[in-house]
């Protein structure tokens, strides 16, 4: 039996993508044809020469959020501060890195905050006595929130770089990262191929950063996620599974969405929306019902998001391709290059 351990692995420091690539879709395709454990070396811009026509692409239209600001007690005490993702209606709930309790104020940028909550594991509900709303003053004044592993702060670059071409939906605090080397251009390609394109919204947690922990699959508590898939997007993904074509899910957010909602897709024609907070930990062993191909990054060791490929790629077949990909000089993590799995 598997175990987290068994997805450990040497990412060295300079294989981390510190920076995105000077032009957006430039970046590398590692293509892992999954039968034959067949590796092909391209470029994502030419993502389109592996897809035909009757085949469906899903992308995850979330927007992430300026979320990492600075705040004051009065007396003060210096408070960081993280706006969390999106959960349906619930919102204005921070994660926060100093001492606070239920009743505080504090001060930032001219606004004055009030902690309505502590929630407990370091998170906190607040309002805003004036200067706007949460949502608002967080737009205006806070950092994109880059991951950790980048080991700097947030810059100019990263406001622009660390969102998808196509994001509306705001309400992430981190991004889709597998399409951010998407283009209008490469997206035109696939239309014109006869690929369909559709788009489903699921707002990535602060949890998509954490290694796992403890060493045991069942021991893990897998952080939540809310989705919404549309009606448009149901009956694509039902059109192109009738018809013998393909769902590829760009990224492993999709990915968690599909398959969390897969009885509801797969098993009614009715109409309307599917939403719900996907909470479904993938690793081997998982059988996959909705996705016939994944475009994802190259993750992290120990990451759940591995685990996710890993799955669906096949341990072995994964792990070989990691290894050439880090042969090969690949870049690695959100602004790295990409794989295709197939």
């Amino acid at each position: 039996m598997m175990k987290v351990s068994d997805f450990d692995y040497e990412l060295p420091e300079s294989s981390i993508a510190r920076y995105p690539p000077d032009e957006r879709g430039s970046t590398r395709l590692l293509v892992l044809q999954r039968s034959a454990g067949e590796l092909i070396h391209c470029r994502y811009a030419g993502l389109d020469g592996f897809l035909q026509k009757g085949d469906l692409v899903v992308l995850n239209n979330s927007r992430v959020v300026k979320a990492r600001m600075f705040a004051n007690k009065p007396t003060g005490g210096k408070i960081e501060l993280v706006l969390l993702e999106k959960h349906g209606d619930e919102q204005n709930l921070v994660l926060y890195r100093g001492s606070l309790k239920k009743g505080d104020t504090l001060l930032a940028y001219g606004c004055e905050f009030h902690i309505d909550k502590i929630v407990g594991q370091g998170i906190a509900g607040l309002s805003v006595k004036s200067g706007g709303t949460v949502q608002e003053i967080f737009e205006r004044y806070a950092a994109m929130p880059i991951p950790p592993y980048l080991k700097r702060d947030a810059e100019e670059i990263d406001r622009e770089r660390y969102q998808t071409v196509f994001a509306e939906q705001p309400g992430s605090v981190a991004a889709p990262t597998a399409s951010l080397n998407m283009t209008d251009e490469l997206l035109e390609k696939l239309r014109e191929k006869g690929v369909s394109i559709a788009s489903m919204t699921l707002h990535v947690g602060l949890g998509t950063f954490l290694p796992i922990r403890v060493d045991h699959f069942e021991e893990h508590v897998m952080h939540r996620e809310f989705y919404v898939i549309p009606d448009e997007t149901l009956s694509l993904i039902r059109t192109t599974k009738s018809n013998g074509g393909r769902v590829m899910a760009v990224g492993t957010t999709v990915t968690r969405a599909l398959e969390h909602a897969a009885d509801s897709i797969m098993g009614s024609n009715g109409n309307g929306s599917v939403s719900g907070e996907a909470d479904i930990f993938i690793y081997p062993g998982y059988r996959f019902q909705v996705i016939d191909a994944l475009l994802t990054n190259f993750h992290a060791p120990r990451s759940t998001v591995l685990m996710l490929t890993a799955a669906f790629a096949g341990h072995e077949n994964l792990f070989e391709a990691y290894s050439e990909a880090l042969r090969s000089g690949y870049d690695f993590l959100s602004y790295g290059d990409s794989m295709l799995i197939l």
